[in-house]
């Protein structure tokens, strides 16, 4: 938007016929528009209703770039017009699910403008409304934490951190959800990708306080800084002191040892993962739970599932991946 363009769009209070027209110059108008709302600009216009509507409408087209465009021209109105988000916060939520939802999508640019857009929507959004769909979202995104695109890694990732500070009144529903995701984002800080280390950085912090452990709470405040480096086996190694605890501790009253096959089994899963470093961290990960969790929940494990995976894991060819397993395995000897 230059020179006159700009001096005239604030009389121009009769909006356009034909905002959004069908046919080849569909998204190059919804360009336009999607840049519009992230303007100041706007507040001037008598357009904004209009505007959203016509995006909201073209959330159904069948060109995936339109979609694309148009979840992130409402996704622009928290830049461009946050006191706005509030009045129609349950329509640009419904449009982000939507995104989320779509199934015309095989390699989900919708989903992931869905997510950067609801992203930059939710400071300005009424908590009642967040809440009315939060449980929808978090298991949604889930899936993406392990996505071989580093870019669903990093936003659903940093989404699901964004949405753990309106989970206090889902209570034990979305405590559900944060252990559901722990496994995987304390094993995607060996991630690859810089910035998806950051987002589980930002995840684990804002999701520390709604577990119910004081100690890890702590652990992920003060170590996992995002412009810092981490010594991964030393800070796991600590986590797992704190999972160990039982049911009561003064420092940690979530009981977390009655989920150790749980733990145990999701770090399988990510035996087979496409990344050298979390493949010699899942093992290490299990190695420090079986070390640190008390006597009397040991015979939660499956000792011959657990062996055989990790004999299984000897023969990968990445050295650091053997160590860890090797080490691993003369752990086990405490519950044998």
């Amino acid at each position: 938007m230059r020179g006159g363009q700009t001096e005239a769009l604030p009389g121009n209070n009769d909006p356009p016929k034909r905002l959004i027209p069908d046919g080849s110059g569909a998204a190059a108008e919804r360009d336009f528009l999607l840049q519009l709302l992230n303007s100041k600009v706007v507040n001037d216009l008598l357009l904004l209703e209009t505007v959203l509507d016509a995006l909201t409408g073209r959330q159904k087209d069948s060109c995936l770039l339109v979609r694309v465009l148009a979840l992130r021209g409402l996704g622009n109105v928290a830049s461009g017009s946050p006191e706005k988000v509030r009045k129609h916060g349950p329509t640009l939520l419904a449009s982000m699910v939507g995104g989320m939802d779509d199934k015309d999508d095989p390699h989900n640019l919708v989903a992931l403008e869905a997510m950067s857009s609801l992203s930059k929507l939710l400071d300005h959004l009424e908590q009642r409304d967040i809440q009315s769909m939060l449980l929808h979202v978090a298991i949604r995104i889930r899936p993406f934490f392990d996505s071989e695109q580093p870019e669903l890694r990093r936003s659903s990732i940093a989404l699901f951190g964004s949405l753990s500070r309106f989970g206090g009144s889902e209570g034990e529903a979305f405590l559900e959800q944060v252990l559901n995701g722990l496994v995987t984002l304390l094993l995607h800080l060996q991630d690859p990708q810089p910035d998806v280390v950051k987002a589980c950085k930002f995840a684990l912090r804002l999701c520390g306080p709604s577990m119910g452990c004081e100690g890890l709470r702590d652990m992920f405040l003060n170590h996992l800084h995002h412009d810092r480096g981490l010594h991964f086996g030393e800070f796991i190694n600590n986590v797992c002191k704190h999972l160990g605890l039982p049911r009561g501790a003064p420092q940690c009253r979530g009981g977390y040892p009655r989920m150790l096959n749980r733990l145990i089994s999701t770090n399988l899963f990510y035996f087979k993962s496409p990344w050298g470093d979390i493949r010699a961290a899942a093992p290490m990960f299990i190695g420090f739970l079986v070390l640190h969790v008390e006597e009397e929940h040991c015979q939660q494990v499956d000792l011959d599932q657990l062996i055989s995976a990790l004999k299984l894991l000897l023969k990968d060819p990445v050295p650091a991946v053997r160590i860890k397993v090797a080490e691993t395995l003369g752990r086990l000897v405490r519950i044998l």
